[in-house]
């Protein structure tokens, strides 16, 4: 077995291969760019050595740079993770070239599944089906587009070299057609450096559903069952789960041998995934393999029992699979969710800063793969995602009202998340039915959910206001109260403070019920009464007592603000400002902010479609900016003119910067 390998990632999947070489006495290298200098994974390896600048490429693609990182610290063996150059077959042949152990698949087997047409071709010879399509060798627009309108629209636009959503784009009409198909080539060649491209059909209403295969050197294949991944958004999962509620153990079985004829085909060696799309009619079409490990392992690992790293291991040190097919099985139930770090009221785009604080869910099958902690940074330079919240119980309903718990107790302040679409998610009947499908999201309006919001609950602007009392030290009588900053005011009511959620203004009047000041009465505009006492506990928990009744909230001000999280969301509660003298002089500012088109995040600018004096009409797409591999369209509120173009093609721009201005 290896004494030392070089983790050739960052985050969560470091620290996830990391606490399994530490259980089998592995010594563990880790590598970092100057963003992450003091990231987790870097304190938790055994060594570290700095690799360049923040920017993927000038960092975690570095074939050379990690190689002779791998010499100097005498590492026998790199494992990569996911994501980077996980599926980079040059960085096989690299490894193997400098007389170290890639702990993956051969080259060969990874060229060949990783082109997703010559994959198609694989499968088809071995006599699973596959979506119907094209998948020739011409990438001239005319000929894509004949053969479009041949197989009928809808359909995809897919990238062959791609993965994760990258690279694709969903046409339903001939019309937009060329529009996405620019598009789907620009993202490819962005993410993969190959902006091949084939077409399938759209299958209607699909499941998503995934089988985990594994195989020595020596001929030995198996499958570890299968993973449903129905529920995504733009293509990328955010819920994974197994078993599969759909399958049956015929069509499980069935599946499962074609994955194993597949993997065999291509000559595959170590752990790896078949995904598969069924219809409505459980008709099951091979998708792509994933030359890697995947992020959504876990789950298979705790309804087998199988660890896949150390299983990685083994079969990359030489030693044969002591797995037999017979003896995988699968016991209770497993779902995973991906915690991001994204705002909900812009689109779900990714949300960079400070985590200033995160507190994990903990308890009997809760299990949280995480590369983040209080105080660590979201860059815009890799993905946004925070953590993995993972669960299991011995059945689907024991597995979903687990998850749903730990959301609730899952709190993260510094940058928003889609932590209260998890757990619309894990509250949903349609869920709880098992009735998934890969467009559940939008048919659930569960992406728009959030904007329709009602009021806040009332524990939510009573934590609010003791919160505010606490933290005011409330004068005695011979102080004047008009003295002290803040949202506070004395009445002969009590204390009132005004917030403002969602364009909505709220009051909370407290009143203290007695000498000791340790119960209030409370009153939330003219409506709510009742009496109250709190409790500061350790940041950032926050306990409120009606009685006999306890709930418990975190609160934390930020900016001005106050953050109360409650049962899985976080509202966001403003106090009273100031006048905005400036603002009232002009009448407002909407039509300046119009104006001014910014940029709704850090990112970098990879298309200018306008220039300086330039007719555009409203919706017009002007600027393209990227950012934790994602593209948004910046676009021309009306008709008007473009007065200036503030950046030029591959500068990086922060958030809320003045990208065009508007006139």
């Amino acid at each position: 077995m290896f004494k030392k390998i070089l983790i050739a990632n960052r985050g969560e999947i470091a620290i996830r291969i990391m606490r399994t070489c530490r259980e089998m006495g592995i010594r563990t290298v880790a590598i970092y760019s100057e963003a992450d200098r003091y990231a987790r994974h870097v304190r938790e390896a055994d060594e570290a050595y700095a690799i360049g600048p923040a920017p993927a490429a000038q960092s975690y693609l570095r074939i050379e740079t990690i190689l002779d990182v791998a010499h100097k610290c005498g590492a026998e063996a790199i494992h990569p993770g996911y994501g980077f150059l996980s599926e980079n077959a040059a960085f096989v042949d690299a490894c193997e070239q400098a007389g170290i152990v890639f702990i993956g698949p051969p080259a060969e087997a990874m060229r060949l599944m990783g082109s997703k047409i010559a994959a198609k071709h694989l499968t088809q010879t071995v006599g699973a089906p596959t979506v119907p399509g094209y998948t020739g060798e011409s990438q001239d627009d005319e000929v894509l587009l004949k053969e479009a309108e041949r197989i009928g629209f809808p359909l995809l636009v897919k990238a062959s070299a791609g993965g994760g959503g990258k690279g694709m784009r969903e046409v339903h009409q001939p019309a937009h057609f060329l529009e996405q198909l620019a598009g789907a080539r620009r993202e490819a060649k962005a993410s993969f450096g190959d902006d091949t491209v084939f077409l399938e059909k759209l299958i209607i209403r699909p499941r998503h559903v995934e089988i985990q295969v594994l195989g020595d050197r020596y001929g030995n294949m198996i499958h570890l069952c299968e993973r449903e991944c129905s529920i995504q958004r733009r293509h990328q999962k955010i819920v994974e789960e197994s078993p599969s509620p759909i399958l049956t153990p015929a069509l499980r079985a069935e599946m499962g041998a074609a994955a194993v004829r597949i993997a065999q085909a291509a000559g595959y060696v170590n752990a790896g995934t078949m995904e598969f799309i069924l219809d409505s009619d459980r008709q099951f079409y091979f998708l792509e393999m994933n030359t890697r490990l995947q992020v959504e392992h876990p789950v298979t690992e705790l309804v087998t029992g199988f660890d896949l790293v150390r299983q990685q291991l083994l079969i990359a040190a030489g030693e044969k699979l002591a797995i037999a097919q017979e003896q995988v099985s699968q016991r209770g139930h497993a779902i995973e969710v991906r915690i991001y770090a994204e705002d909900p009221e812009h689109g779900f785009l990714p949300s960079t800063g400070t985590v200033n604080t995160f507190v994990a869910p903990e308890g009997p099958g809760v299990r949280v793969d995480s590369g983040i902690e209080s105080n660590d940074e979201i860059s815009q330079y890799y993905d946004p995602m925070i953590a993995k919240l993972i669960v299991y119980g011995e059945d689907r309903q024991a597995a979903v009202a687990r998850l749903q718990r730990s959301l609730e107790q899952c709190v993260i302040f510094g940058v928003t998340t889609n932590i209260a679409l998890l757990h619309a998610i894990a509250t949903n009947a349609a869920f709880h039915e098992g009735l998934t499908h890969t467009g559940f999201l939008d048919e659930q309006h569960l992406l728009t959910a959030r904007a329709q919001q009602a009021a806040p609950p009332d524990a939510v602007l009573i934590a609010a206001a003791c919160y505010d009392l606490s933290s005011q030290q409330i004068p005695s009588v011979a102080h004047n109260p008009w003295q002290s900053l803040g949202p506070w005011r004395m009445t002969g009511e009590g204390y009132k403070c005004s917030y403002t959620y969602q364009e909505q203004t709220y009051r909370v009047t407290l009143r203290p019920q007695n000498s000791l000041q340790d119960t209030w009465a409370y009153m939330i505009d003219a409506g709510a009464v009742g009496d109250v006492a709190y409790k500061r506990g350790n940041q950032p928990f926050f306990l409120l007592t009606f009685g006999p009744l306890q709930v418990q909230l975190s609160v934390q001000q930020m900016q001005g603000h106050l953050h109360v999280n409650f049962n899985g969301e976080t509202y966001i509660l403003g106090r009273r400002q100031p006048p905005d003298i400036d603002s009232a002089a002009h009448g407002g500012s909407t039509a300046n902010a119009q104006k001014a088109l910014t940029a709704p995040m850090t990112g970098t600018i990879v298309k200018v479609q306008t220039h300086d004096g330039e007719r555009v009409e409203a919706q017009q797409v002007l600027v393209i900016l990227s950012a934790m591999k994602m593209e948004h369209a910046i676009t021309a509120p009306y008709d008007g003119r473009v007065r200036h173009v503030h950046y030029q093609e591959g500068a990086v721009v922060k958030g809320g910067a003045v990208i065009v201005e508007m006139e």
